[in-house]
């Protein structure tokens, strides 16, 4: 939720918690952990450290009232980001094999069943309006296009939505994300290969003469489409008063493929359903390096010789370095009292109760790095996560990512995309992992100035059996050995970050290892 946290920090931030939340309790799964990536401009910038206290408020504000435990993340500050921070969010969820529940509207004749929130005008164009473009001075002007959450709505829903599949009373089930209802009717009816019939005047509303365009596109948040069998029917509308949430049926599953719309007695949409997500337009963008790619590799990839002991403080000293109790402090991160190894360290363990397992979770991002090479630093980043994953204990299973970038209209842009993209493919591949997931973000961009590329991965682990306990450095004692492992030290510095704070940035980093790492 990288434009609306910047248009309104608190809201912007809450609600892109609330979102990844629903994306994961939409397939059955009960979300059990949550990790953020966060990205400002240098706080001695009084709008920096606005959004940057707005930002963690949101989260902490969701997290905590929703009953979700925040474990980990990551936060960083450069000049890069100080028109445009990032807001990224990270949510597992664990759930029985056979409670998977998929986004279909299933067969004709099932029913379509809002459950949640009334819908409002909050959010309107938020993924047009905001997602999809980039800042200038008017962009003030756009605040109405944040969503406005309620996490106590969501624990409800949450908590309903799981006994509907516990009891298997639905077919599918969509989450009411960016543009709200048109794509909660379109994407599920074309992943089925089904039509629908769709009313508005069932809708339930807090806004009085909303019109048809209005209701479609509100991204109004804590909304569920349930698909639900005719005989099933009373079972939910039960299930959803003893929650204390809004149920309407407002349509119906239809054979032939069409989506049909109704308001008011008139029809406003007719299209076929597969259409709105199936027959986007696939753009093929021009890429190219930076002209001046070749010059920035050849420069020196080390930095100017100064006293190590100032160097050290001026590490320490600097605000993604030094500790980020402040934030994390703010996060209930015992919830469900499930965390091992919480905020502060490499890596998150959590333990799956009931089994002698645990997950672990590293969520990592550089965009310094990235902007020197995106396909190494990429690389770079998913060996990072591997192993603060392997510290806690934990062998790398799968990753997600979430990549931001600036104006995809410009061709460096692009190849930066593509770069980011194929480094964080060979990262998998070298690791025999998937990539299950992810998000793009685009137009981070104010006045024609663009965010450095900024992938971010999210790698989940399994210790099986979980160590007990589980390692750290809160087990060092006197005396014991300070080991080194892994390979020679090198003198290339080319994207760290004590070449960031002595100002300089040139060479090429260094690519990954395979075999070392493995």
């Amino acid at each position: 939720h990288n434009h609306p946290s910047y248009v309104e920090p608190y809201q912007g931030a809450a609600t892109g918690v609330g979102g990844i939340l629903r994306d994961v309790f939409t397939m059955g799964a009960r979300p059990i952990a949550l990790w953020d990536q966060i990205r400002f401009g240098p706080l001695d910038d009084p709008k920096n450290r606005y959004l940057f206290k707005g930002v963690v408020a949101g989260i902490a504000g969701y997290g905590n009232a929703v009953g979700v435990p925040t474990v980990g993340g990551e936060v960083e500050f450069d000049p890069c980001y100080a028109g445009n921070p990032l807001v990224n969010v990270m949510c597992l969820g664990i759930l029985r094999r056979d409670q998977l529940v998929l986004g279909t509207a299933g067969e004709p004749g099932s029913i379509a069943v809002l459950l949640g929130n009334s819908t409002g005008r909050d959010g309107i164009g938020g993924a047009s309006v905001l997602a999809s473009a980039s800042f200038d001075e008017g962009s003030e002007e756009k605040r109405p296009s944040v969503q406005v959450g309620d996490p106590f709505e969501e624990k409800k829903l949450i908590e309903a939505c799981l006994e509907l599949y516990e009891n298997g009373l639905v077919v599918g089930v969509q989450d009411l994300g960016a543009a709200g209802l048109s794509c909660a009717t379109s994407e599920p009816a074309g992943r089925a290969g089904v039509g629908m019939e769709v009313d508005l005047d069932a809708v339930q509303v807090r806004e009085s003469g909303m019109s048809a365009p209005e209701l479609l596109m509100s991204e109004s948040q804590e909304r569920m489409m349930a698909f639900v069998a005719p005989e099933r029917l009373d079972e939910v509308l039960a299930v959803a008063t003893k929650w204390e949430i809004d149920a309407a049926v407002v349509g119906e599953v239809k054979p032939g493929g069409t989506l049909r719309i109704t308001h008011r007695g008139e029809l406003v949409a007719e299209v076929p359903a597969a259409s709105l997500a199936d027959d986007a337009p696939l753009y093929e963008r021009p890429l190219a390096p930076p002209a001046d790619l070749e010059e920035r590799w050849s420069a020196p990839h080390g930095v100017t010789e100064g006293d190590p002991a100032e160097t050290l403080l001026r590490l320490l000293d600097d605000p993604a370095i030094g500790s980020a109790a402040w934030v994390y402090q703010q996060y209930d991160h015992m919830l469900f009292l499930n965390t091992v190894v919480g905020p502060g360290g490499d890596g998150s363990l959590l333990r799956i109760k009931g089994t002698e397992k645990g997950l672990a979770v590293s969520t990592d991002g550089n965009g310094f790095l990235c902007s020197l090479d995106p396909r190494r630093g990429a690389a770079r980043l998913v060996w990072e996560a591997a192993l603060n994953v392997a510290v806690t204990g934990a062998r790398a299973l799968a990753v997600v990512d979430n990549l931001n970038f600036g104006n995809p209209e410009k061709p460096e842009v692009m190849w930066q995309f593509r770069e980011s993209v194929e480094g964080i493919s060979e990262g998998c591949e070298s690791l025999g992992i998937p990539v299950v997931g992810g998000n793009v973000s685009f137009y981070n961009e104010t006045d024609g100035v663009d965010i450095a590329p900024t992938p971010v991965v999210g790698l989940l682990g399994l210790a099986d059996p979980m160590p007990d306990p589980a390692p750290g450095l809160h087990r060092a004692e006197e005396g014991m050995e300070v080991w080194e492992i892994g390979p020679p030290p090198t003198d290339n510095l080319a994207g760290s970050v004590v070449q960031r704070l002595a100002r300089g940035q040139g060479g090429r980093p260094s690519a990954p290892d395979p075999e070392v790492g493995r």
